[in-house]
């Protein structure tokens, strides 16, 4: 069975990393299969805190390659489940 592998991203300051952030995940647009983010909204307020969750696909050099980029990344804490 292929190696599943999950990032959840944790983004403290989605106005100051989000450009950051997308700008790595669209480098490694291919080894994304699914992309999921979450922040709190309501009518008075959008969340300055995000999470984004990662399926990854692809080679584990590729994967590795992406993970390295979004550590480098201040402000931003990444966690992995690997399956």
């Amino acid at each position: 069975m292929k190696e599943i592998k999950i990032l959840g991203l944790h983004l403290t300051d989605r106005v100051k990393e989000a450009i950051k952030v997308q700008d790595v995940l669209t480098k490694f647009g291919c080894s994304i299969k699914t992309r999921l983010g979450l922040h709190d909204v309501n009518d008075d307020v959008c969340s300055t805190n995000g999470i984004i969750i990662l399926e990854l696909c692809g080679s584990l050099e590729e994967m590795a390659k992406l993970e390295n980029e979004l550590l480098k990344i201040e402000g931003l804490e990444v966690q992995k489940m690997t399956f």
